[in-house]
């Protein structure tokens, strides 16, 4: 679409808010009223032609007292929607009395299929309808979006009766598409603290787009494909992967066509993403956009997607849906548990209080496997995905089931502040289940961190962004798998560890001659057997070996085991007691699975020379996995020499002294 037709359209429906909103509503509630007047407003003008043949079908259907109506109306509309309403929108300007003109509204909004009232439903639209009524700028909105200033029907208005001086060009569905995603920017740009929680800023989409799609662009085939977000939000990443895919299979002769699938707990984004579709002519489409929490109510779960692109929310509580699934240690749900190759059980729920890896989880159980490029996945996190957790835990066993698989391609570090309402760090991971040869069992991180642009007029936390240039030279050291500064490439192992508990044993002097507490032994002759004991102990018992005095003093366990604690010292020159470590002097340590040797090395030579009685205790060994971007592209800031800070100190100190003298002298 003309760029400038696109301009005059968003600033003038920009304009209906300043207009007529201004002193109802808070700039931050224009959206309510704006963005589902211009989804009505376009389906309206998309019946226009079709109203009146409409309205014959349901005069015939209603004749013929058929229930179900809608899909024959549809049909007549030739849409994936309709109104049955005696309505058109540009019928409703004519009411002069507000009550008149609220009942033909309600009446006209009822009019509407009910995929279309799903979506006023969500926007909760009705809610709005008293508020503008009440301030009597009910009409005058409707009027506005009627108005021949605008067209925003797909066919055009011309200025004489002969059609030959075009008004207004018509407006195609991409083209009603791009002017609604500009709204919604506009309004987020409004809602900058709502922003980043719905809406991914259009840069880091098409990085996304090319990391997903470029790398398979030439295996591309005459064929089918399907896109899914399991946390869509307002569906901008699915219509720029319709558009990347279709762009890339047409530069190559293919015939394709892409199905999207999403889901949206959020009731206004899941409106706006359907009511998008809907827009684009995409109803189908518009169908297969749920309503609901992805993580405890999944309704793609019989479903396998070629793409997936998805920003899920970070750092926020997943407890109310971990309770809907039965609270989060009998969570049984095969997405977030997986066995290992011996058949023990590896949960991988991470702590309630930040789910985003069961987004992406939930990803990985969506990939097909018997396809030639598999699943292709690109997903943003925050840091928290790569580092949080010990080995062992439901993030490390994520980490370690996502590497072990061989499902990484790469990480790529995003800089700060690139998101509307967060300035933190940023990491776009990329999975896939068919890596390329020259991939396989190998992890590529890119720190492009330092690779921004900034922006003239900040956008809430977000003061920079990927240029097109800047896109397409990260996607080069992608495609190149470049060993640089910026980019490197590791063998999974490499992030692999053991975590291993180092033991001491436990050793104790013997003092029998230290009183025992009165009340300690309280079975019958308990107390009186222990003190005979004592007194017939042999005098060469040794009091710096625990297990030779428990055998001298020829008692039973259960009384050694109540007084020993009373009569016995820690003696690190006392001999050890088998098979008892000291918990004072345990210690944990990680082993790199990169360590030459492994743990038998690590033992022989990082522990044995400094504590050669210590051991590891194999039961509690456990396995994790991180990612650390600080390890490998820390530079550290190289402090200054002395002498030039000394340098530097005695010419500021000349300086001074010279411009005390200039103002004494200035004085005298």
């Amino acid at each position: 679409m003309d760029n400038q037709v696109h301009n005059q359209i968003v600033s003038f429906i920009w304009g209906i808010a300043d207009d007529c909103l201004r002193d109802v509503y808070v700039r931050g509630k224009y959206r309510d009223v704006i963005l589902p007047m211009t989804v009505i407003r376009r389906l309206d003008a998309m019946l226009e032609d079709t109203k009146s043949a409409v309205l014959a079908m349901k005069k015939q259907l209603d004749a013929a007292k058929i229930d179900n109506q809608w899909p024959a109306l549809c049909n007549t509309a030739g849409q994936a929607f309709c109104n049955s309403s005696p309505f058109l929108l540009k019928d409703l300007t004519s009411r002069s009395k507000a009550q008149t003109l609220k009942a033909d509204f309600i009446a006209y909004l009822d009019g509407f299929s009910p995929n279309v009232q799903v979506i006023l439903d969500k926007f909760k639209f009705r809610n709005q309808i008293d508020t503008m009524v009440d301030a009597d700028i009910l009409g005058a909105v409707i009027e506005k979006f009627t108005s021949s200033d605008i067209n925003l029907s797909p066919n055009p208005i011309y200025k004489d009766a002969e059609k030959t001086i075009l008004k207004h060009p018509g407006l195609d569905n991409h083209g009603m598409g791009t002017v609604f995603e500009e709204l919604i920017r506009k309004f987020n740009e409004e809602n900058n603290e709502e922003a980043g929680e719905h809406w991914t800023p259009r840069d880091v989409v098409e990085l996304m787009a090319d990391l997903v799609f470029i790398p398979i662009a030439d295996k591309i085939k005459d064929a089918s494909y399907s896109c899914y977000g399991g946390a869509c939000g307002t569906g901008g990443m699915l219509t720029v992967s319709q558009d990347r895919l279709l762009t890339l299979a047409k530069q190559r002769g293919k015939e394709v066509s892409i199905h999207l699938f999403g889901q949206e707990i959020n009731p206004e984004t899941y409106a706006i993403c359907t009511a998008d579709m809907l827009l684009k002519g995409d109803g189908e489409e518009a169908e297969h956009i749920m309503y609901g929490s992805t993580l405890s109510d999944d309704q793609h779960a019989s479903r396998q997607f070629d793409f997936m692109l998805s920003n899920p929310p970070y750092g926020k509580s997943w407890k109310i849906d971990a309770e809907k699934m039965g609270g989060k240690k009998d969570i049984l749900d095969t997405r977030f548990n997986t066995y290992l190759e011996g058949g023990e059980e590896m949960a991988m729920i991470p702590r309630t209080s930040d789910g985003q890896l069961l987004f992406l989880l939930n990803n990985i159980s969506k990939m097909k496997k018997d396809t030639e490029l598999g699943s292709r996945i690109a997903e943003v996190h925050n840091g928290s995905s790569l580092f949080t957790g010990d080995a062992g835990s439901g993030e490390s066993n994520a980490r370690r089931y996502m590497i072990e698989n061989d499902l990484v391609e790469a990480i790529i570090a995003v800089p700060t502040n690139m998101f509307y309402n967060t300035g933190i760090g940023t990491y776009i991971w990329i999975l896939s289940n068919k890596k390329e040869d020259r991939r396989k069992g190998k992890i590529q991180l890119i720190d492009a961190t330092a690779m921004k642009s900034p922006l003239r007029k900040n956008m809430g936390n977000k003061n920079c962004e990927f240029t097109p240039e800047i896109r397409k030279e990260i996607l080069r050291i992608f495609m190149d798998m470049e060993q640089s500064e910026v980019s490197m490439v590791f063998d999974n192992a490499e992030f692999g560890y053991w975590s291993i508990t180092v033991e001491r044993p436990l050793r104790l002097r013997v003092y029998p001659e230290k009183a025992i507490p009165a009340d300690l032994l309280k079975k019958a002759d308990e107390k009186a057997v222990y003190e005979n004991a004592i007194k017939s102990l042999p005098k060469d018992t040794p009091l710096d070996d625990w297990t030779a005095f428990a055998k001298a003093i020829k008692l039973k366990a259960a009384i050694l085991k109540k007084v020993r604690p009373y009569i016995t010292e820690k003696d690190p020159a006392a001999k050890p007691i088998e098979g008892e470590a000291d918990t004072e002097l345990r210690d944990t340590e990680i082993v790199p699975f990169t360590y030459d040797g492994g743990i038998d090395a690590f033992m022989k030579n990082e522990v044995l020379p400094y504590s050669p009685d210590a051991w590891v205790d194999k039961k509690k060994t456990s396995i994790g996995y991180e990612v650390s971007f600080t390890k490998y592209f820390y530079k550290p800031v190289e402090l200054r020499e002395m002498s030039d800070i000394l340098a530097e100190l005695k010419e500021l100190e000349e300086q001074a002294s010279g411009m005390m003298a200039e103002i004494v002298e200035g004085m005298q």
